[in-house]
């Protein structure tokens, strides 16, 4: 095993050597590159380590070919303008100087190809590597463009290296979510996240229309990761950072115009959302949207139809799209008329047991807060939630009594829903109608609350604690249901287990000293072990 293990460990030695080696190598060929134009065919030393299959070499080259090319932009060494192609600068008239520079430019784009593919490279080090690399060679464009640009018509910012990046990392086949986080440094500069979004929309269309809409998972993954690292700025006076000034003319840039990022980020946005998602992103979408995408377009109100439609899917969806309509409702004046309707057919055993069971009561509690809702609808909605509060979780409980308890303090006329005045004659059945969808057609004001008085019975002290509540005149002060929305079956186990005892236990008078034996011998008088 010895001689085993030495062999490892000096093949390992070797390997380290090799890349300390090929990167001094390297190293020494830009320096050499740099210095004088005869040594410029080095430049393919260079590019065929970059096209390496030793991850390590590729990393030393990506980093060389950085150092270099980024250093020739700087001192404009590059052909600038439209690039003559190879063959024919080496026939036409051109000077030594303008051939090198034709050379080299040629060369810079084939760094970038090779770059481009390395973003699907299986290691996340060189998809890393060459990531960086190329947003520093975006930087250096944009400040030594190699386009020859009219000034006083144009502004200098490298979109097409950009939107290749985008194009890459929006891959249909692999999942790049990591690299996407990686990326998300480079989206905290204003002009990189406005042509970002221009991009993301406009790939978004391409690749969307040659799937005839139809869901490609991975893909609009990688889509929806991207987008949803992207935020916009609230304020014009936080547009600050920039990896390109534009001079004298850079207050009449789009890309610094907060105007003109809302635009585009709300074009992004719909142009996703209008094609089928798959039914995980539906969530994901559903649960940044009151948050992180309408306070940041220029028209809120331009979503009212994925919601509507989301909002009549059913399940959690629907409920995760009350949060967004609740934004429409309140600041933009949405009118949907058959809003409390539908809030209505949400409430259904399931409720209770979804992941986003507390955000789905605080918002029906701020919807059903108006006193101008018509007393059949809120009659409507205490005695549902009675209903299904029959078969309701404990944790669920102590939050549905005191949301029915707020409903009837809100409107003193569902109290005959409390104080029913009965007779002889009156049938036993429940003239309330669970199965109708309509709540004016369930006939709530003709029925009772009665299930809360069968909660008085309940199993867990606290819940028929509240039960009991209804028994007495409530209070005009509205229970805050907000301290029980997040509370869990364990909480509830662990108040109850650290919960003191107040009475004293009733122990034996007398220690008994043996079996019937003991407390008065009270036992023995009556029984024997015979």
């Amino acid at each position: 095993m010895a001689p085993a293990k030495k062999r490892n460990v000096s093949s390992e030695r070797a390997s380290q050597q090799s890349v300390k080696k090929a990167k001094i190598d390297l190293d020494s060929k830009v320096d050499s590159i740099l210095e004088s134009r005869k040594h410029a065919n080095d430049v393919f030393d260079i590019l065929e380590v970059l096209e390496s299959e030793q991850d390590k070499d590729v990393i030393t080259a990506v980093n060389a070919c950085s150092k270099l090319f980024c250093t020739l932009l700087e001192r404009k060494e590059m052909f600038i303008g439209k690039l003559p192609a190879e063959e024919e600068a080496l026939s036409g008239g051109h000077s030594a100087e303008e051939k090198c520079r034709i050379f080299m430019r040629h060369r810079y784009n084939s760094c970038v190809e090779i770059l481009l593919e390395h973003l699907c490279h299986e290691l996340h080090g060189v998809k890393e590597s060459a990531l960086c690399c190329l947003m520093k060679f975006a930087a250096a464009e944009g400040q030594h463009p190699l386009e020859d640009l009219d000034w006083t018509e144009h502004y200098s910012f490298p979109k097409e290296l950009i939107q290749t990046v985008v194009n890459r990392l929006l891959s249909k086949t692999t999942d790049n979510s990591l690299l996407i986080s990686r990326f998300q440094e480079f989206l905290e500069m204003e002009d990189v996240r406005y042509y970002v979004m221009s991009s993301v929309r406009e790939n978004v269309g391409q690749v969307m229309n040659k799937k005839k809409g139809e869901v490609v998972p991975v893909y609009q993954n990688n889509v929806f990761t991207l987008m949803s690292n992207i935020s916009v700025p609230s304020q014009e006076s936080e547009l600050t950072n920039f990896m390109v000034k534009q001079e004298a003319k850079h207050e009449d840039w789009k890309a610094a115009k907060l105007n003109e990022h809302k635009r585009v980020f709300e074009r992004m946005w719909l142009g996703f959302l209008k094609y089928k998602l798959p039914n995980n992103m539906y969530k994901k979408v559903l649960v940044i949207l009151h948050d992180s995408i309408l306070p940041h377009m220029s028209k809120p109100t331009l979503m009212i139809d994925f919601l509507t439609a989301a909002y009549e899917v059913g399940g959690a969806i629907s409920l995760l799209a009350l949060n967004g309509l609740f934004v429409l409702i309140h600041q933009h004046n949405l009118d949907y008329p058959d809003f409390y309707k539908k809030l209505y057919n949400l409430l259904e055993p399931s409720v209770f047991h979804v992941k986003y069971r507390a955000r789905f009561f605080h918002l029906a509690n701020l919807f059903l807060s108006s006193s101008h809702l018509p007393v059949y609808l809120v009659a409507a909605f205490a005695k549902r939630l009675a209903r299904l509060a029959l078969t309701a979780p404990p944790t669920a409980l102590l939050i549905v009594l005191p949301f029915i308890y707020n409903l009837i303090r809100r409107h003193p006329s569902c109290r005959v829903l409390i104080h029913k005045p009965s007779t002889e004659d009156e049938p036993v059945e429940d003239p309330y109608l669970m199965d109708e969808e309509d709540p004016a057609q369930c006939r709530a004001l003709e029925s009772s609350l009665w299930e809360i008085k069968t909660l008085q019975k309940h199993y867990h002290p606290d819940v028929a604690k509240a039960a009991m509540l209804i028994n007495t005149p409530l209070p005009e002060q509205e229970d805050d249901i907000s301290e029980v929305l997040e509370i869990t079956t364990y909480e509830l186990m662990e108040r109850d287990l650290k919960r003191s005892q107040i009475k004293s236990v009733p122990l034996e008078f007398e220690t008994a000293t043996q079996l019937l034996k003991g407390g008065g011998d009270v036992l023995g008088q009556h029984f024997c072990l015979d």
